[in-house]
């Protein structure tokens, strides 16, 4: 298997990486939505994220949303595990402003880094992903 990003809707642009040396791809909004002050927000991307099964894939913030769109990854860091495919990954974004903030539709809003990660000796994780997000539980 390789890594690849699928679309889910139409209109949807697969993430690129900027440069050579970026590490992430970057992630666009697939809709057009409003977050009120305060206010926390799953916003779509349209995508999902095919992975080798030691893979993780991190939504990490864009260094300039705070300051210049009043807007922070809510979690601080997003981790989009290998069984989560073909689930459609989501960005969940908190207003620090006192104004309403809208994101557009192919505006970029995270950015993607892969990962792999080990195991330790003992792992004994025998369970099966049933759904998509906040699906593993309530705590």
């Amino acid at each position: 298997m390789t890594r690849e990003f699928k679309t889910l809707i139409g209109n949807v642009t697969k993430p690129e990486r900027a440069t050579k040396g970026s590490a992430g791809y970057d992630i666009a909004a697939s809709e057009t939505v409003t977050i009120q002050p305060g206010e926390i927000k799953l916003v779509h991307t349209g995508l999902a994220v095919q992975m080798e099964q030691d893979d993780v894939m991190l939504l990490i913030d864009r260094s300039s949303n705070p300051r210049k769109r009043g807007i922070v990854l809510s979690n601080s860091l997003g981790v989009i595990d290998h069984d989560y495919f073909p689930n459609e990954f989501m960005g969940m974004f908190t207003n620090i402003t006192d104004k309403p903030v809208t994101i557009e539709a192919g505006q970029r809003i995270m950015q993607a880094v892969f990962v792999k990660y080990g195991l330790v000796d003992s792992d004994n994780a025998s369970g099966e992903r049933i759904g998509g997000f906040g699906s593993t539980g309530e705590a």
